[in-house]
Parts: structure tokens; C-alpha cells; sequence
């Protein structure tokens, strides 16, 4: 769950917060298919009057509307909860959410990409996946980004935190999953492609302790065989999700929550974001060496939202157990004794 996070500047807290940066990424794939014209667009809409362009569009006629509908949509999904807010909280909801997209808009307009690859007349072979994704931050501008957005953030927090159902703390990534998905239904193909780290890094800065993870690598030397495995596994994150991913979809094909089947493009993104969430709050116990974060954060944020979308907890079980075992069969034998004691705790936090 989101927390105000302070990190001291130790090499190996460097270290993780270029890793955290490289989440965020665009895929030029798309340039070696049209080339000159693909080119020619993206450096108009990559410019710093291309982005002011961008963000103008959706702050003056779009932005408002996108963030009033996602809210509608996210009360439209969990209408079991009834009569949870009034109108007045609903529209500083809706204006909390407004402001985070706003500051969100000014970061991106003020930072256009510097792609080498348009400095040239060479454009890397089409196999060649190492230079068609391209990290858009380092780890001084992530840093910028979250630190811009934290108190806003947390002001959204607070928003939901004062309605008169607790539960409602637990959909705000749906609502800006929701807004997300509007904004690049309005964007064309080039926006869509630059404003989509930006947009990931909000839903993930919610949900997901990344941060957190960076700030207590402090506490280890860079060559702590704990920190060399966390730093290890940090990269594997996605392919383990999308791994552990298509495991579950075999094992519950027809599992259907209140947002659909598993195999639904949006629960598939949430399910893959939920994965990620899961082994970053893991690496955040295995680096504080306590399970108290897992304990006290994310089996309570589970008990409260799980039950109320329709997953069985003997899913969510399967999930967090079948996750365990990846991981664990991703690191050598001699790490294993350090993640053993934080895997079996996991899946007993949720037994329990």
C-alpha cells in the first residue's frame, strides 16, 4: 500500500532504483516496420512542443471527463458495496484523481526522449530486443517522478480512506486502471506509446512497493549475498508474473471473479500487476528481514478487497504458492536458505 518513502542514497539503494526505472519502458518495434514516416511522427509528438500539445488535449476538454467515467465505472464494478459514498465525496474523489493527472501531464511535457537511434541512419535488426525497449527514466528522474506524485497520491489515499466504507481503499487502482485506459483510448498511437510509462508508473505507485523495496536496500552492503539476490531477481519480475500467469489460467480456466474470467484483458492486467505487487512486498520483508509487511499490508489488503470481487481465498491461496515455487526455482541452491524462511512465511500468512 502506498507510503510516504524517504530513501538514503547508499550504492546499493542506487543500485535498486535503476532497476525499478528500467519497469518503465517503450517499445520501438514499431519503428523498424514503417521507418521514416513512423520516424517523422514520433519526433514531432516527442518534441517539447509535441508533449505541450498532448498535454493541452487532455487538460482542457478530456482529462475531467476521463477521470469523472473511470470513477463511474469503478462504482459501476463494485456496486456491492450500496450507498458507500454521497455525491460530495464522490466529486473530491473524482477532483483528487484530477490532480494527480494534472502534475502527471506537467512531468511529461517537460521531458522529451533522447533516442539515439534517431541520431543515425541505422536502425537495429528487427530481432534485436534489447534496442526496440527503450527505459524512459533513469533513476534520478523516477525518483523526481515519485517524489512529485506522493503527496498527491496520498491526498487520493486520504479521499478514499474518508468514505464510510473502508473497503473503498482497496479500488483505487481500478479507478486509475479505469482513467489509464480512457486517456489511451483518446490518445493516438504515438501519445499512446510515450504517455503509457507514465500511466503504468501511477498504477503501479498505488499498488505496488517498488519503492519501498529501493529504500530498504540502505540497510545492505552491495556485495550482502541478501542484497546480490534481490538485486538478482528484481529484473525477472514481469516473466515471472506472465509465467506464474498462464499456470493459473490452465488451473482455473473457468474461475470467474466479478471482473470476469481470468483469460478477460482487463483482469489479465490486473492479475499481472497483482503478481508483480506480490514479489515486491516479498523482496521488501526478504531486505527489512521481517514479515511484518506482508503480514500487517498485504494479507489485509487482500482480505479486504478478495471476498468482495468474488475470488476464493483457496484461489488466491494457489496463486501466492505457485508464485512461491517460481521464484524459488529461479535462484541457486546457497540462496535458497536465504528465501526460504520469507516464501514458506508468505503462504503461511495466508493459510493462517
Amino acid at each position: 500500500m502506498l507510503k510516504k518513502t524517504d530513501a538514503v542514497k547508499t550504492p546499493s539503494v542506487r543500485r535498486l532504483l535503476n532497476l525499478w526505472a528500467g519497469r518503465y519502458t517503450i517499445n520501438l518495434s514499431s519503428l523498424l516496420l514503417s521507418q521514416e514516416r513512423f520516424k517523422t511522427s514520433f519526433m514531432a509528438t516527442n518534441s517539447l512542443e509535441g508533449r505541450v500539445k498532448t498535454t493541452t488535449k487532455f487538460k482542457d476538454n478530456l482529462l475531467a471527463i476521463d477521470c469523472q467515467m473511470a470513477w463511474l465505472q469503478t462504482k459501476s464494478l463494485h456496486n456491492y458495496i450500496p450507498n458507500v459514498l454521497d455525491f460530495s465525496q464522490a466529486k473530491k474523489i473524482t477532483e483528487s484523481a484530477l490532480f494527480v493527472y494534472d502534475a502527471l501531464l506537467n512531468i511529461y511535457q517537460e521531458r522529451p526522449l533522447d533516442i539515439p537511434l534517431f541520431r543515425t541512419e541505422i536502425l537495429p535488426p528487427v530481432n534485436n530486443f534489447d534496442h526496440t525497449y527503450l527505459a524512459i527514466f533513469e533513476f534520478s528522474a523516477i525518483e523526481k517522478l515519485a517524489d512529485a506524485l506522493e503527496p498527491i497520491l496520498m491526498a487520493l489515499k486520504e479521499q478514499h480512506l474518508a468514505c464510510e466504507d473502508w473497503r473503498t481503499i482497496g479500488f483505487m487502482t481500478t479507478q486509475l486502471k479505469f482513467t489509464n485506459k480512457l486517456i489511451l483510448n483518446q490518445s493516438t498511437p504515438i501519445e499512446e506509446l510515450l504517455l503509457s510509462p507514465y500511466l503504468k508508473f501511477i498504477e503501479e505507485q498505488v499498488a505496488i512497493p517498488w519503492q519501498r523495496v529501493c529504500a530498504a536496500a540502505a540497510k545492505h552492503d552491495l556485495d550482502s549475498p541478501v542484497f546480490s539476490l534481490v538485486e538478482q531477481m528484481l529484473p525477472t519480475a514481469e516473466q515471472i508474473a506472465e509465467t506464474v500467469y498462464h499456470q493459473l489460467l490452465e488451473l482455473f480456466p473457468k474461475h470467474i471473479s466479478r471482473s470476469g474470467l481470468l483469460s478477460t484483458p482487463t483482469v489479465t492486467q490486473s492479475s499481472l500487476r497483482d503478481l508483480n505487487m506480490f514479489q515486491a512486498y516479498l523482496w521488501l520483508s526478504v531486505l527489512e528481514q521481517s514479515l511484518l509487511p506482508v503480514e500487517q499490508e498485504l494479507v489485509n489488503l487482500c482480505l479486504m478487497v478478495m471476498e468482495t470481487v468474488k475470488v476464493k481465498w483457496e484461489v488466491l491461496q494457489k496463486w501466492n504458492q505457485i508464485l512461491m515455487d517460481e521464484v524459488i526455482n529461479r535462484v541457486q541452491p546457497e540462496q535458497k536458505m536465504i528465501l526460504l524462511p520469507y516464501t514458506q512465511g508468505m503462504q503461511q500468512a495466508f493459510y493462517r
